[in-house]
């Protein structure tokens, strides 16, 4: 048996990885790259039931991995670029060996995934932790979930400046209710939960747009979401309709947000 660790700013992730396949996933939160894996390890090996001396490795990613030692637990610890990482996990999971993966966590990387070959082609800043900041700040919200909850109540008419606010014709490959400037109208009368849905919108139409430019630059016509923020119910509307303008298709695989430990994991 094969541990995989994903450590990252917010969020760590561990599985097991048997026989090629993963058999058991966990997530846990702490303040440091060792509390992080230690808590991670403790908590996938207790509530399954795991016994040390059925792991063979720990091969552990993220921003935190550089800072642990080579030995966990007396179990040899391997570290893994966490592009390699994104890469491997996107293509087990999408079942496929020439893809591009958006893959959304605090920022967003995009990584396109060859059998052989994995190039990182860029990214964003934006992503859950943007979506966190914004709330703070507009919202005085700080619960991830609490923002989304807002969101789903929110309309993006008062606080997004829409196509059908500046033209008089409708584009036929274009929604008139597509945003033509983020946050751009912004009414006195906009309530915190259009702010909300603002905020992921906002998110999730730079991550798309990213994407698509992406994978027409290689002559692909899908994208595997991964991380995080690939379990968004509202980003996946966004993403869908994204999907409807540029007829590129966005993919999210069962156990996507684990993709980045799985990957660590098969490497």
């Amino acid at each position: 048996m094969i541990i995989g660790i994903d450590i990252g700013s917010t969020i760590t992730k561990a599985v097991t990885i048997e026989d090629g396949q993963v058999s058991c996933k966990v997530k846990t939160r702490a303040e440091d790259a060792v509390s992080s894996a230690g808590g991670a390890f403790g908590k996938l090996t207790i509530e399954n039931g795991i016994p040390i001396s059925a792991i063979r490795r720990i091969m552990i990613t993220g921003v935190g991995a550089p800072k642990l030692p080579e030995s966990l637990f007396g179990i040899p610890a391997g570290k893994v670029d966490e592009i390699k990482a994104i890469g491997v996990g996107g293509m087990f999971l999408s079942g496929k060996d020439n893809i591009i993966i958006a893959n959304i966590g605090t920022g967003t990387a995009i990584i396109e995934a060859q059998k052989g070959k994995i190039s990182h082609l860029g990214g964003s800043g934006v992503g859950g932790g943007t979506i966190l900041g914004l709330g703070k700040k507009l919202l005085g919200m700080s619960g991830f979930s609490d923002i989304m909850k807002l969101a789903e109540a929110g309309s993006l008419s008062p606080v997004d400046l829409l196509l059908e606010d500046i033209m008089e014709t409708n584009l036929s490959f274009l929604n008139p209710k597509t945003t033509a400037s983020n946050f751009g109208k912004m009414l006195d009368t906009a309530g915190d939960e259009d702010m909300a849905l603002g905020i992921v919108s906002m998110v999730y139409q730079v991550i798309g747009m990213i994407s698509v430019f992406a994978a027409r630059s290689r002559n692909i016509d899908r994208v595997v979401v991964t991380g995080n923020g690939s379990k968004n119910p509202i980003g996946k509307k966004i993403l869908d309709e994204i999907t409807r303008m540029h007829s590129i298709f966005f993919e999210f695989p069962e156990d996507a947000e684990y993709s980045t430990a799985i990957g660590a994991g098969l490497s």
